[in-house]
């Protein structure tokens, strides 16, 4: 296993740990479940962008044609 440090809210941290406490696991197994859980569920697509997935920095519809169809959304006005 590798170990890495994470920045996450206190109150996100204190909701965790209580959660894996009442399951009986350690926070660690239960971030690593938690993982795995989200990686299996996701379905990885061509417009899967995790910037434009991102609503802390992207608010706003990711158009379909985007890529195909930049300079016309570029240079419209």
């Amino acid at each position: 296993m590798k170990r890495i440090t994470v920045m996450i809210p206190e109150d996100l941290k204190i909701r965790a740990t209580r959660r894996a406490n009442a399951i009986g696991i350690s926070l660690g197994e239960f971030i690593r479940e938690s993982l795995e859980k989200a990686l299996k569920s996701r379905l990885v697509g061509p417009f899967d962008d995790p910037y434009l997935n991102d609503n802390a920095v992207f608010e706003g519809e990711t158009l379909v044609d985007l890529a195909l169809d930049h300079d016309e959304y570029l240079f419209k006005y």
